[in-house]
């Protein structure tokens, strides 16, 4: 069963590899799973054109401004071609439970 946490949100450094590729925006959700751990998933925006360079790719990151660095995995599998939005599952340097913004 999940809890839900609330939600966070900010913007960042989308990474890949020893890249920054581009300024990105964030909004997630956070939830809390039986055993005691905190999952994520929501929202990250770009321009159009950078996020159809990265949709798809593995090994993102997002550096966030408050110093978090959290991996993004794209959960769709396309995106409309004018698309700045796109779902992500976050794992990483999430905030403890007592953190999200309820």
């Amino acid at each position: 069963m999940l809890h839900y946490l609330g939600g966070l949100s900010g913007a960042g450094d989308l990474i890949c590899g020893d890249r920054t590729i581009a300024r990105a925006d964030y909004d997630f959700d956070g939830f809390l799973t039986n055993p005691g751990q905190v999952t994520s998933s929501g929202e990250i925006r770009m321009s159009a054109g950078i996020m159809k360079d990265v949709f798809g790719r593995k090994g993102l990151l997002l550096k966030t401004d408050d110093g978090r660095l959290l991996r993004l995995h794209f959960s769709e599998k396309r995106l409309a071609s004018s698309s700045e939005a796109a779902h992500v599952d976050v794992v990483g340097e999430l905030p403890a439970e007592s953190e999200w913004h309820h």
